[in-house]
């Protein structure tokens, strides 16, 4: 038999440091982790993002301004020659119409021939060609974007942009993304910790009332914060769970104390006949007798343990491989010519009434077992010239089976454990029975998803099993 001690010995021990590695190990920090790395690269991506789209579109700019003004210049050159692509490139310098533009024309010696910077720079090996490099201009140190474009006759022709303020607008934005990402960091860090606690404060209201109930507190159950989200539903499920753990514990001793109960008497009244024959018996037809008794007394326990057997195996649905398309109708019939001739003998009236077809995905023995319980107990409980109603008809889709008499019923305040194993009412003491046909009944509605529904028939009792129908 298993038993609980005040600690288990391989949970950790409260109040023991954690080994090494352990705090990694903790569901809480794994999910804090990823939230914190996947808002890390969100972010990160953001910042790229912005920091290329903007630079980007600012070189874009500077380098359409460059090409339109080459263009521009080579234009004049080849309407008016070389003297009208001078003096395009002065009025350029003279009215600052480009005022960070950079101008230099040499020729195919490499003498200036118009613009302000006072030396071809270095570096320039290729016509067409993209080159950001600091030059001089005008006596002033500086960072150029620069393109050279040939020109007829072995000149050349060097058009750029001042880009300073393109560097300086860099500068700032890698400072404010700097600064947005160590905010982003940081943000993602509080989210984590804040994941991080929320996790482990409604991970440990579970363990501690898991950890409550394996010690034996069955009455402890997971605290529900009210706010109605996803760790709200997982403390209800849990508590429903446990509700429903309790309810079936306290069926198994209601049950184990019934079986003690209800079986105690006919095993010693089997018991007290084997010894009495044992002990005065004089011939054999007297013990033979005596052994019939007991016999039948054992069968009568034997009976119920069926009985038991039969309602486990309808409640694990472990007769589920039976189930067909079946039509209720003729089974039901069969069933009224059995029970009316019993009837008469009592001097009772079976009133029936079947519907046809009654079709239903069904176990065959299984209907006609709990209808057989039903018809019994009412055979049972009636008395001579009265009547009991059997029915059986179609209605909002479920076939309802209706066994009604006329007999003394059962209580209201009984009637809702009218169904556990071994209930027996005041008005059944006297009878025989072992208070297990009612949650036979049940057992096999509800394996085929219907219900058992009793009611007061003014006088006697009603009893419905409702099954859904099948459709082909």
């Amino acid at each position: 038999m298993a038993s609980y001690g005040p600690a288990s010995a391989s949970g950790p021990v409260p109040g023991t440091p954690r080994r090494r590695g352990a705090l990694f190990r903790s569901a809480g920090v794994r999910f804090a982790l990823v939230y914190a790395v996947v808002f890390g690269i969100s972010a990160f991506v953001l910042a790229v993002a912005l920091w290329y789209s903007t630079l980007g579109l600012l070189q874009h700019q500077v380098q359409n301004a460059i090409n339109n003004d080459s263009q521009t210049l080579l234009e004049h050159e080849e309407l008016g020659g070389l003297p009208s692509l001078e003096e395009a490139i002065r009025d350029r310098l003279v009215n600052e119409s480009e005022p960070n533009g950079i101008y230099l024309l040499v020729s195919a010696t490499g003498q200036i021939l118009a613009g302000n910077l006072d030396h071809w720079p270095a570096g320039l090996t290729h016509d067409d060609v993209w080159y950001e490099l600091p030059v001089t201009r005008q006596g002033i140190a500086s960072v150029a974007l620069l393109k050279v474009q040939p020109v007829p006759g072995g000149m050349k022709l060097l058009v750029g942009r001042d880009v300073r303020a393109r560097l300086e607008l860099r500068n700032v934005l890698r400072a404010g993304l700097i600064w947005a990402l160590s905010l982003m960091i940081a943000l993602g860090i509080m989210g984590a910790l804040l994941i991080r606690s929320l996790f482990r404060r409604t991970i440990k209201d579970i363990s501690a009332t898991t950890s409550a109930i394996a010690r034996g507190d069955i009455s402890r159950r997971v605290p529900v914060s009210g706010v109605g989200d996803e760790f709200d539903e997982l403390a209800i499920t849990i508590n429903e769970m446990l509700d429903r753990i309790a309810r079936l514990m306290d069926g198994v001793r209601q049950v184990s104390n019934a079986i003690a109960h209800d079986l105690r008497t006919p095993v010693t009244r089997a018991r007290s006949r084997l010894e009495d024959a044992a002990l005065h018996a004089s011939t054999k037809d007297e013990m033979q007798a005596a052994i019939d008794r007991a016999t039948l007394d054992l069968d009568g326990i034997v009976s119920v343990f069926e009985a038991l057997l039969r309602i486990s195996e309808i409640e694990v649905g472990s007769r589920r491989a039976a189930f067909a398309p079946i039509d209720l109708s003729p089974v039901l019939t069969d069933m009224d010519e059995l029970y009316r001739a019993v009837a008469e003998e009592k001097q009772i009236v079976l009133h029936t009434e079947i519907e046809t077809p009654l079709p239903v995905w069904a176990d065959r023995d299984l209907i006609q077992q709990a209808v057989v319980n039903l018809l019994d107990n009412s055979l049972k409980f009636s008395e001579s010239l009265t009547v009991i109603n059997f029915s059986a008809m179609v209605v909002d889709g479920m076939v309802q089976i209706v066994v009604a008499d006329r007999g003394p019923g059962i209580a209201e305040k009984d009637r809702s454990r009218a169904t556990e194993r071994f209930f027996r009412g005041e008005a059944a003491r006297s009878t025989a029975g072992s208070g297990l046909g009612l949650a036979l009944v049940l057992a096999v509605a509800q394996l085929h998803n219907g219900t058992l529904h009793l009611q007061d028939n003014h006088p006697g009792l009603r009893a419905i099993i409702s099954i859904p129908t099948y459709k082909s």
